[in-house]
């Protein structure tokens, strides 16, 4: 994935599936770019956590990720790994709306 792309802070409430389960962990991204986000979480995944990642709204994954930061009661820095080519695309297209949408608000 992109190294050092600009975060753009947007609240996107995402499902997270720890790998190996089938159970979704609700939370919210505070801020995203094409090599990862942070997530809040009522608590805090371990850092090298695998997980998939998916927007709540319509279930499409964005990402395979790797937990990279953990803070505590607060929550995790993702780092994506690996992403599908069109889901890289989607997500480019999406974060150019919110900072478009940003800049103009300002």
């Amino acid at each position: 994935m992109e190294e050092n792309t600009p975060r753009v802070k947007v609240r996107v409430p995402v499902e997270l599936r720890l790998e190996g389960s089938e159970v979704p962990i609700g939370g919210e991204t505070s801020d995203i770019s094409l090599g990862g986000c942070y997530i809040e979480l009522m608590f805090t995944l371990a850092k090298d956590t695998k997980l998939d990642i998916a927007r709540k709204i319509d279930g499409t994954v964005l990402a395979l990720g790797t937990v990279v930061t953990c803070d505590p009661n607060a929550g995790n820095g993702i780092k994506f790994p690996k992403m599908l080519h069109e889901d890289q695309e989607e997500l480019r297209c999406c974060l150019d709306a919110a900072q478009e949408a940003s800049e103009s608000s300002t």
